[in-house]
């Protein structure tokens, strides 16, 4: 891996661990007639944790990443690894059952041990460190709530106790702490997991964006431009499939906001520190380059909703109220889905053969995107999983999901049909502001138009090739984002990230 650095991730924001370099693998495309075990679509840690296993067993697997290692979501994770999630053991409970919200705590452990053995087995150096976990309520709603989550954290078999102490300067009514949680460094662990693969005789190539896969004769194909990747096995380790599935139905996008903050009183928190707030900040401390950073984050929204300049700027406003503030050096933001009944969906494809998929991680990419990979090749190679009934992608989901999914999916057909009204009506584009964009009516027409910093037009059709929504444009990432099913395009309307596989169409003979 000594070609061409590639450190780029999905946003206009650099987020600390692209301080880590990771070289092109240099690979190229194989024989047209090689037909892989398994083709890997997708290069963050659920992909690469599925491709170092599965080639630990002798499978001859393939890895096809669009960008780069860790340019998704990976690359924009702030890295806590938890033994509990964004979905509580009180949610599990009411909507599986007492004896899978045990099972569910399972998952944490395995996953922090998975990360554990595989840094400690290939002498992967990515800062992994254990660390306490500390959850603290504000007000005597959230106490209560906290106290069930507590309650319910023992009974599933976490070691959660009260604690007097939340360690960040926010007052709080009360707090528990959850033992044996950790951190890490998302991009050295993944350009670690990308050098063993390619070691242990795996293919690993970037600039590989999938436009389309099918299925001859058993035999699964993904297109890459002209070429033709075959293998028996597909897996979409893409955060969202590709195209139109179930899981844009089940799954709702959203984004959230973290800062890099220097303080001037060294006041960092030891622990990975959370409050209850709707939607909950999250902090903890990592130290790059020699110097330690405050990574506080929050703010979440629905992909394409809200403002994310503004998302920003309240999050600064809060760090500015409790701490002593240098500078913020770092600031950033990322996507992740949230499933409707509250648990991911790994395993095959429903209606599927040999399609593996893995999405609807929450908040917890990097736990469940390495339990991801355990499970999926566990279920290539044969193996029982525990996990697996739990996690089914053809799962029924239980009533306490149905609110949620009926709420996410009006909210996608709303958009279907208001957002072709919402266009603001700009008499010319000489009113659009440099380095800018907009969604605006032209002779009749909506346009979504970019300016760069020069004054350069760049005009594409708004409406989103996966299910046919209009876009808008994120002003902090420079991207534009489908407010239905969290596709992304860049300023030239190439695909970014989530479910569309084609570009944005561009309109020719626009000028400002």
């Amino acid at each position: 891996m000594d070609q061409e650095q590639i450190n780029l991730r999905d946003g206009n924001h650099i987020s600390p661990w692209q301080q880590e370099a990771i070289p092109s693998s240099g690979q190229q495309l194989p024989d047209t007639h090689t037909v892989f075990d398994v083709v890997i679509i997708g290069a963050g840690i659920t992909g690469l944790t599925t491709a170092v296993l599965l080639q630990q067993q002798g499978k001859k697997c393939i890895v096809l990443d669009g960008h780069g290692v860790g340019y998704g979501t990976t690359g924009g994770t702030s890295a806590h690894l938890n033994t509990f999630f964004d979905t509580t053991y009180p949610e599990v409970e009411s909507g599986f059952g007492e004896e899978q919200a045990k099972l569910f705590a399972e998952v944490g452990k395995e996953a922090i041990s998975t990360v554990q053995d595989l840094s400690n087995q290939y002498g992967i150096q990515c800062d992994l460190e254990s660390r306490d976990g500390i959850l603290y309520s504000e007000t005597e709603k959230e106490t209560k709530q906290l106290l069930e989550i507590l309650e319910a954290s023992r009974r599933a078999g976490v070691d959660a106790v009260e604690t007097r102490d939340n360690e960040i300067p926010v007052e709080m009514q009360f707090a528990v702490v959850f033992r044996d949680q950790a951190q890490f460094h998302p991009l050295k662990y993944c350009k670690g997991l990308a050098r063993t693969f390619i070691e242990l005789g795996g293919v690993l190539l970037d600039n590989a964006f999938v436009e389309n896969t099918r299925v001859e004769e058993g035999i699964q194909i993904a297109e890459v431009g002209e070429h033709q990747i075959m293998g028996k096995d597909l897996v979409c380790a893409t955060h969202m499939p590709p195209g139109i599935t179930v899981f844009n139905f089940e799954c709702a996008a959203y984004r959230s906001y973290v800062l890099g903050i220097k303080l001037k009183n060294g006041d960092y928190p030891e622990a990975l520190v959370y409050d209850m707030q709707e939607p909950y900040h999250y902090f903890r401390t990592h130290i790059i380059e020699g110097q330690p950073y405050l990574l506080l984050g929050g703010e979440d929204h629905k992909t394409g909703h809200e403002d994310p300049e503004a998302a920003f700027k309240a999050l600064e406003e809060y760090a500015r109220k409790y701490y002593y503030v240098e500078s913020v050096d770092y600031k950033w933001s990322s996507q992740y889905y949230i499933p409707a009944d509250g648990l991911p969906f790994i395993g095959l494809m429903p209606g599927a053969d040999n399609t593996y998929v893995a999405t609807g991680y929450n908040g917890n990419g990097m736990m469940l995107g390495t339990i991801a990979g355990k499970m999926i090749s566990d279920a290539i190679l044969g193996r029982a999983n525990q996990y697996e009934k739990l996690f089914s992608p053809s799962r029924i989901k239980p009533i306490t999901g149905f609110t949620e999914f009926v709420k996410e999916n009006a909210d996608v057909a709303y958009h279907f049909v208001a957002d072709r009204f919402a266009a603001e009506d700009l008499e010319s584009f000489k009113d659009l502001p440099l380095d800018s964009g907009s969604v605006v009516d032209y002779k009749g027409k909506q346009l979504a138009v970019y300016k760069d910093d020069q004054g350069l037009i760049t005009a594409l059709n708004p409406t989103c090739t996966h299910a046919g929504c209009v876009v808008n444009f994120n002003a902090e990432e420079k991207s534009w984002d489908c407010p239905c099913h969290g596709g992304r395009f860049d300023v030239n309307g190439k695909v970014i990230s989530g479910p569309p596989r084609k570009n944005l169409e561009h309109i020719q003979g626009i000028n400002n």
